[in-house]
């Protein structure tokens, strides 16, 4: 049911979880209210709402949607747009992520790999312009170190996330002046779940090593940025934020 709302509306596909949902308590906490898109983790989107909901009443809502099926997305943006009867900002967190070690590629990992990073985003973004258009809005995509340094026997989301990257800086031009279009690429990031005292863990010994901030990110390290391209950097569009740490100065 629409409800008219005079608070900004934010769209965060993959909004239950790790980096959606910091991504998700950012904007709530900066007055705007929140459509929680989710696929398979509906008891986690439901719960993160309830808790937004019981803080603030009627300004979060649970959209599920699986991003690889045309006619979902389709479904989605009309929803989205109902919900509060705007949208402002879109953000594309929403990833599928595993290896695809080449020669043993098959066109369903091709498919669900390009699909739920790439194709699902930019149609996304397709059906809502109109409604970003109205209010001067802003998309901010979430990539991946990989995009620009391949991560090994993950060719396929490598891929993926670069042609997100591509389509970051091909919508800023599409939709300017009235949508700007950004992105955040996360370089070692530690989900919220974690153990954070992994530091006998040779694996991230290594990746610290690199790391000149001398830690590990964390998912509201990843929220700040996008929020500041969302709603703070007003002369700013087609540019990609890493947030590494600074860790691409020693790959």
């Amino acid at each position: 049911m629409s409800v008219n709302s005079q608070h900004k509306v934010v769209l965060v596909t993959g909004g239950a979880k790790r980096i959606g949902a910091a991504i998700t308590q950012k904007f709530h906490d900066q007055g705007y209210n929140v459509l929680l898109h989710c696929n398979d983790s509906l008891q986690e989107a439901g719960r993160l709402a309830g808790q937004l909901n019981h803080n603030r009443q009627n300004s979060a809502l649970v959209l599920q949607a699986d991003l690889t099926r045309d006619y979902q997305v389709s479904s989605l943006a009309e929803q989205a747009v109902q919900a509060f009867d705007r949208l402002d900002v879109l953000i594309n967190n929403a990833s599928t992520f595993y290896p695809t070690p080449f020669g043993k590629v098959d066109s369903t990992q091709w498919n669900e790999l390009v699909d739920s990073n790439l194709r699902g985003a930019f149609f996304l973004c397709q059906a809502l312009a109109t409604a970003l258009r109205a209010q001067q809005g802003a998309i901010v995509n979430l990539l991946d170190i990989y995009a620009d340094q391949p991560l090994q026997d993950h060719p396929v989301y490598s891929i993926a996330k670069a042609g997100l990257q591509a389509m970051t800086r091909s919508l800023a031009v599409e939709l300017a002046p009235d949508v700007r279009v950004n992105a955040v690429a996360p370089g070692a990031i530690l989900w919220p779940e974690q153990d954070k005292d992994t530091t006998s863990d040779p694996t991230h010994e290594s990746i610290l090593s690199t790391v000149p901030l001398d830690r590990m990110g964390e998912p509201q390290d990843i929220a700040e940025a996008v929020y500041f391209l969302a709603a703070d950097a007003s002369y700013v569009t087609g540019e990609v934020i890493r947030v590494d740490g600074g860790r691409r100065l020693n790959l």
